[in-house]
């Protein structure tokens, strides 16, 4: 056990690696960060295809990005990667990432990308540069998502990276007043 993950034997310096594009910079996720995201996450646009909503406050977004900052779960069986991604050259946020790596070398990959930076093509950048982020630092031996089966610009972003449509899970999830099927995704190193 290194850096008090239980059951993984793992090194946490890449959690804290700053991951850099052609025009993005993400930035692993600090409590500081919650006053530069609130803003853009009080928008309801972002939630139709996730059971989420809006953080309550900024009080509340900053206590949950405080205990991200651990870097690992509670009892220490995840790797919790999350970042702040910001347009290179400039101190505007785009969006937000983040992945979870589990002790059988398996890695979930989650973003949004705010809606004024919407169809700009941020999200293949991000979600490419931690996929192999995901593969190498980590030995990730895949990488997966779950998208709700209406979200059809993030199953198109999945498929442009090379991910591989899996199963779907029927009422994976109910929210908002539907139910949500989701189809699981998944990055190997042999794709």
């Amino acid at each position: 056990m290194r850096n008090g993950t239980a059951g993984m034997d793992v090194d946490l310096k890449p959690a804290e690696t700053t991951l850099i594009t052609q025009r993005l910079i993400l930035e692993p996720l600090l409590a500081a960060h919650a006053a530069a995201l609130f803003p853009h996450f009080c928008d309801p646009a972002l939630y139709p295809f996730i059971p989420q909503d809006a953080p309550a406050s900024l009080a509340s977004l900053t206590e949950r990005y405080s205990r991200l900052e651990s870097r690992s779960s509670p009892d220490g069986s995840e790797i919790w990667l999350n970042w702040a991604v910001k347009l290179a050259g400039d101190d505007e946020y785009v969006g937000y990432a983040q992945a979870g790596v589990d002790a059988d070398g398996q890695a979930m990959l989650a973003y949004f990308v705010f809606k004024p930076y919407q169809r700009r093509g941020y999200a293949t950048e991000m979600c490419m540069q931690i996929r192999d982020h995901l593969m190498t630092a980590f030995a990730a031996d895949s990488v997966y998502a779950l998208i709700d089966t209406r979200n059809q610009a993030s199953i198109a972003l999945v498929e442009r990276l090379g991910f591989k449509r899996e199963a779907l899970l029927p009422n994976a999830d109910y929210f908002k007043n539907a139910n949500s099927d989701e189809y699981r995704y998944r990055y190997a190193k042999n794709t």
